[in-house]
């Protein structure tokens, strides 16, 4: 009989999930390709110095990326957590993510996985519950900021001329921030105003009938999680200010990826508008049902990006395809490996079958 406390919450959660994905990628790829791509763009890359250049800044990007989010993991736990176990439970959670939904992403299992790392639930819970907050407090600053440098017209490319998918990237846009908006409303009265709520929030789910039997434990969880609000309400300025700029050295070096591969092949018309668009992108794919938005990534990123790629107008999709499953390849692909790698030695570390 297996034990009820080694058994395994994240059975649905395994490196196969990996192939769902990637299947989903390759096969809206390959349906653009053969829809759009133009075999001239290929004729005119040239390979040079400054390509291998930009590739390598590219790749240097994702690791900003990866960086910033283990900085704040790290400053978060108050340094409890090694560099070592930061960067495992980075590469746990951007796996999760990469193989759910991104309205879902990893988040709900993230708690998990800093959890067995050594910190406590109650700890872990206010931890993920704090960089989703910081996440989302990026995404609300910088889209108004962003319309009001570029303008609505420019960032969504609202002209006459305009595809009617082009103009629905506005209402997409529109609808994920004011959920993002929403949530992080939401969570500011819980971690700072009301903490009480949230626990009287998890009690009521954990009485539904298949939750009851962790009741005590979620009870455990909610009082930890009033305690750990009130310790965020002592934070200093430094605590905020460095944790904040983790947070913008993770998804502004996430956005300079695509700028960097563009240079490696081709010339950008305005490179601030490309990094625009990209945070708007992040913003609808909150609302896509794929694992990690795999095909309407891709698909967006062609549709939305092609016309600031400085190449002939019977060239711009094909070249965006191009880019865009480069994109996809650097800063999609490899979580998927590295998840796969490691969460089969995590799992066997901290899930270890036992009988009683």
């Amino acid at each position: 009989m297996k034990s009820k406390v080694n058994k395994n919450p994240l059975d649905g959660i395994t490196p196969q999930r990996a192939l769902y994905p990637v299947v989903i990628g390759i096969c809206v790829v390959c349906y653009l390709f053969y829809k759009d791509f133009n075999p001239s763009v290929f004729s005119d890359i040239r390979f040079t110095v400054w390509s291998f250049f930009w590739l390598f800044m590219a790749v240097l990007c994702m690791f900003g990326r990866d960086i910033g989010y283990i900085i704040r993991i790290r400053i978060l736990s108050d340094n409890k957590l090694t560099w070592l176990q930061s960067f495992r439970i980075i590469m746990l959670w951007e796996f999760t993510s990469a193989v759910t939904p991104s309205a879902v992403g990893g988040t709900s299992v993230a708690i998990l996985y800093v959890h067995k790392e050594g910190i406590g639930l109650g700890k872990s819970s206010a931890m993920v519950l704090l960089t989703s907050f910081l996440d989302e407090i990026y995404f609300i600053l910088m889209f108004p900021l962003l319309i009001a440098i570029v303008g609505v017209d420019t960032l969504f490319d609202l002209t006459s001329s305009s595809s009617v998918a082009t103009k629905g990237f506005a209402i997409f846009a529109v609808v994920g921030y004011t959920l993002k908006f929403t949530y992080v409303c939401i969570l500011s009265y819980g971690l700072f105003v009301n903490p009480r709520g949230i626990k009287w929030l998890i009690l009521k789910v954990f009485k539904l009938r298949p939750l009851k039997r962790w009741y005590s434990d979620a009870s455990r969880v909610g009082t930890d999680i009033i305690a750990s609000s009130e310790e965020l309400k002592h934070k200093r300025f430094k605590f905020w200010s460095q944790t904040f700029a983790a947070t913008f050295l993770s998804w502004s070096s996430r956005y300079l990826v695509a700028n960097a591969l563009i240079l490696a092949f081709f010339s950008v018309s305005d490179q601030f508008v490309l990094f625009a668009r990209q945070l708007v992108m992040w913003i609808m794919m909150l609302i896509m049902p794929t694992p990690g938005g795999s095909g309407f990534a891709e698909y967006i990123f062609t549709d939305y990006c092609s016309d600031l790629i400085t190449v002939s107008l019977e060239q711009q999709v094909g070249a965006a395809l191009l880019i865009a499953s480069l994109w996809r390849v650097i800063t999609y692909y490899p979580y998927l490996f590295i998840g796969a790698i490691i969460l089969p030695r995590w799992l066997k570390r901290n899930f270890r079958k036992s009988k009683v």
